[in-house]
């Protein structure tokens, strides 16, 4: 009987999911999310930026090479803190409702919301048009990284 008891809870949360008006207009808002949520990155950037030029002066440039990875350190921490945290959500998707699920349940840890934002720039590298074209022919409106790692975007409950 125990058995049973996950794969019922597991059906449920399941059929949750699958409610359509948890994906009106998703793709459209993770849009809106994605770009609020490079500018907030960029606005972030700007003290860095100050900290690494002070830097590279004190050390006769040695620190500007800190240059190169200043921007996807910035994105992978702010990504790791607000995705991976107790929201599951970034400002960006917040501000337009969204939040991000696991399709078994459990929360987005930081390592899980750093990997899906690692995974969608390297599909978006490769792949540009294509990742949106498969948010439009599945049914929950997930992009390829989002069938890989089990999530999906969807508003808040």
């Amino acid at each position: 009987m125990d058995r049973t008891a996950p794969l019922e809870e597991t059906m449920t949360r399941e059929t949750a999911l699958d409610e359509p008006w948890l994906y009106r207009s998703a793709l459209r808002r993770r849009t809106a999310a994605f770009l609020i949520d490079y500018s907030l990155v960029l606005l972030l950037s700007v003290p860095a930026a100050i900290v690494i030029f002070l830097l590279g002066i004190v050390t006769f440039g040695l620190a500007f090479g800190l240059y190169a990875f200043m921007l996807p350190a910035i994105a992978i921490l702010y990504i790791a803190v607000t995705m991976g945290g107790r929201r599951q959500a970034t400002y960006g998707m917040r501000l337009t409702d969204l939040e991000v699920k696991r399709l078994d349940g459990g929360r987005v840890d930081p390592t899980l919301a750093v990997l899906h934002g690692v995974l969608f720039w390297a599909s978006t590298a490769l792949l540009t048009p294509a990742v949106v074209l498969v948010g439009l022919f599945t049914r929950r409106k997930q992009l390829l990284h989002d069938l890989l790692l089990g999530t999906v975007i969807c508003r808040r409950d």
